[in-house]
């Protein structure tokens, strides 16, 4: 995992994204933030899962049926599976060392 500081990588209205194997952040401060960290690393151990490019493929598709259904894109942003499974870990520090494989599976 490499972590890169920047702000022009980083959407509006978010804080980080992961890009196997890079974790971009948009504020330098935050690379003490832990949960951030935790979260986007979460995200590196789901794309390993699948292969990397299996990932990107299934976040896309899972982004476009939440949007479908919920019609609001934060909505179906924070349904999206993988992100429900960062999220609700995130601040679990040591999930990362007792995580299943697949575990994403269970925020289906």
């Amino acid at each position: 995992m490499f972590l890169i500081v920047s702000k022009y990588l980083i959407p509006k209205k978010y804080r980080g994204l992961t890009f196997f194997p890079f974790i971009i952040i948009k504020d330098g401060c935050d690379k003490s933030n832990v949960i951030l960290i935790n979260h986007e690393k979460i995200h590196i151990r789901q794309q390993l899962e699948l292969l990397i490019l299996p990932f990107y493929v299934w976040y896309f598709l899972d982004f476009l049926i939440k949007m479908i259904r919920y019609k609001d894109k934060n909505k179906a942003y924070k349904n999206i599976i993988f992100e429900r499974e960062a999220y609700a870990n995130e601040k679990d520090l040591d999930y990362l060392k007792s995580r299943s494989f697949w575990s994403f599976l269970n925020y289906l």
